[in-house]
């Protein structure tokens, strides 16, 4: 093994080397500070085409990022440019940004900047920031052609959807992808109930640094959770104890975890950090994308795109979802998999060739040629294949309800009398979220996306509801929303849903994958958390009163699956997720982050044979 492994780490120091070579031959590095409006300086990484002159003029490519435009100095290239090899390849000038409060840049970082409605003058955000810098870009940097473009995956998808509202008559398209867009559905929460999954990643994000830094500042708080690591993940969160328990320890002066714990609700602090209300009247062309398996960010840029289509209908706007987790469009992997699923062949680079450089390519450089691309290019993760359509959710559809059957059926037909399942919810032995201990090491969970769900099936704490066995193919598409009819004989209580194709039982084995085996497989499609005291607001929660029924709604995001003849459809309801979210102590409490383990209640969760699972499929 140890000559092809030698082989392979020279092929990759080599490919390292030859890219960043590329950079240096046909690019020049200039490194400025960019004055903002109200003085702050933001540190800038250019990269000019070197043939650039009179007579060829090349757009701007700007990232704006919170994550470091390294590496710093002017004779320190990267290692590829812009969002693809293509557009790299075709020229533009790359520009990359440190935002306020980061790494190389002045001021101070907040997290998801609060979009200021009406500004003075004085008045700051992230989109007057990106007016400041397109402005002095267009007006300093020689042989650019007027045209600027703006992308960025994650956080600075964040950047590139506020930077849209900037309205800069030179930013011509946008391209938000994996975008955040309200820290109440994305990362950090799932319609308020937090995910303990992305606990180690509070240092990079809740630490403010003193003063210019090429190097990450919070590195010190972040190596106080890994030490000492063991393989096993969940041992690490096993010895959390309570999130009151685990801040202290942890995280007493981290600003964002504090804020965490202080906004328990959805009140005006996370109000005025949603984009969402902001987006009106949009100029540039927009282009959101995302993954149909990215674990921190999918209601970013489906809820970005929805918003955008219904409050500015007259913009160019479209959406395209593949079967990725976070990012994974950006880089090739050959056959394209997430956890155990392979969807196909190249598809990072399809969609980079025929989807990201011509949008790009059409509105900064040549928009006299048709661009075709249609409102939504989506994947079918069922069949696993690209579809086009001209919009989402597609219109030609039709409304299906499943009921949750106390027999434990999935069906369509109505239930001919009352009755319940019933499962016992014990916070002090959870449901887990994954059997996958290792990923658990990780920074975010990835994997659980898409990950065989067999191991909770038959728990006495989860509840599974399953149609026959499929006669022809269903597509579900679009919105899907569960209807739960529920009663507790505790005062709160969380309900996670899970949406799961099951594979017929002579599924052949994957070459590729000797030891997973799908014969069976119960493969997880889509699931969402909502807490019961968000029932009737985010704003206000409310107790459950015990043994009373009540209603309890769950909105999944979008969905565009196929699920084949011969498969089965599975509907699983619990309500715990551990260690993906924070354990709700079932007991109602004002702020759930200061339970006590004394607080931890058992309790029987009834699912009345009312509840209904409502979607459409397409016709």
């Amino acid at each position: 093994m140890k000559k092809p492994l030698t082989f392979f780490l020279l092929f990759m120091v080599l490919f390292s080397f030859a890219q960043d070579h590329a950079v240096k031959d046909l690019y020049t590095k200039k490194e400025v500070y960019i004055t903002m409006r109200d003085g702050i300086r933001l540190f800038t990484s250019i990269y000019i085409p070197k043939d650039a002159s009179r007579n060829k003029k090349y757009p701007v490519m700007l990232q704006r990022t919170c994550y470091s435009v390294a590496p710093y100095g002017e004779n320190e290239y990267r290692r590829n440019l812009g969002p693809n090899k293509f557009m790299q390849d075709e020229k533009y000038i790359f520009v990359y940004q440190d935002v306020r409060g980061r790494y190389m840049s002045e001021g101070t970082f907040t997290n998801m900047t609060p979009q200021v409605p009406h500004k003075t003058n004085k008045d700051t955000d992230e989109s007057s920031d990106t007016y400041d810098t397109i402005d002095w870009l267009v007006k300093n940097i020689d042989f650019n052609n007027g045209k600027v473009g703006q992308y960025g995956i994650s956080y600075p998808g964040f950047y590139t959807a506020a930077g849209i509202l900037a309205d800069h008559p030179a930013l011509k398209a946008s391209s938000p992808q994996a975008p955040i867009s309200d820290f109440w559905n994305d990362d950090f929460h799932h319609n308020g109930a937090f995910l303990t999954g992305y606990f180690k990643a509070f240092p990079v994000f809740g630490v403010q640094k003193t003063q210019p830094e090429k190097e990450a500042w919070y590195k010190d708080e972040f190596r106080k959770l890994v030490a000492n690591q063991s393989a096993d993940g969940s041992l690490f969160y096993d010895s959390l104890g309570t999130m009151k328990n685990a801040v202290a320890r942890y995280y007493p002066d981290n600003f964002f975890m504090q804020e965490i714990v202080e906004h328990p609700n959805y009140d005006e602090f996370w109000q005025k950090r949603s984009l969402l209300p902001h987006l009106k009247k949009i100029r540039p062309a927009v282009m959101t994308v995302g993954g149909w398996f990215d674990a921190e960010d999918l209601h970013g840029p489906l809820s970005i795109y929805k918003t955008i289509e219904k409050n500015s209908p007259k913009s160019y706007n479209t959406i395209v979802m593949g079967p990725f987790s976070h990012g994974g469009w950006s880089h090739e992997t050959g056959k394209t998999y997430h956890n155990d699923i392979c969807f196909g062949d190249s598809l990072a680079t399809f969609y980079q060739k025929n989807i990201e450089t011509p949008f790009f390519h059409h509105f900064l450089k040549d928009d006299k040629q048709p661009l075709k691309l249609p409102e939504a290019y989506m994947f079918d993760t069922g069949k696993k294949e690209w579809k086009t359509f001209e919009e989402w959710p597609p219109r030609n559809t039709r409304k299906l309800i499943f009921y949750l059957d106390k027999n434990g059926n999935l069906t369509q037909n109505t239930p001919q009398q009352n009755g319940f399942t019933e499962y016992f919810s014990d916070p002090n032995k959870p449901v887990p979220s994954s059997e996958n201990r290792k990923e658990l090491n990780g920074f975010t969970p990835r994997n659980y996306m898409s990950e065989d769900q067999r191991f909770a099936e038959n728990r006495p704490d989860v509840a599974s509801f399953t149609t026959e066995i499929l006669n022809e193919d269903i597509t579900l598409t679009g919105e899907m929303i569960a209807k739960l009819n529920i009663a507790s004989t505790s005062t709160d209580a969380d309900f996670f849903v899970k949406l799961i194709d099951i594979y017929p039982p002579d599924e052949k084995e994957n070459p590729d994958k000797p030891n997973v085996l799908m014969a069976n497989y119960h493969q997880m499609v889509r699931s969402e958390m909502m807490p019961a005291r968000f029932r009737n607001s985010f704003q206000k929660p409310e107790a459950l009163v015990p043994g009373q029924p009540t209603s309890v709604m769950v909105q999944l995001q979008d969905v565009f699956h196929t699920f084949r003849k011969g498969h089965k459809i599975q509907i699983q309801v619990q309500s715990t997720a551990y260690p993906l979210f924070m354990i709700n102590p079932q007991k109602f409490l004002e702020n759930p982050y200061q339970a006590e383990k004394t607080d931890y209640t058992k309790a029987f969760e009834k699912i009345y044979n009312t509840s209904v699972i409502e979607v459409k499929a397409i016709q």
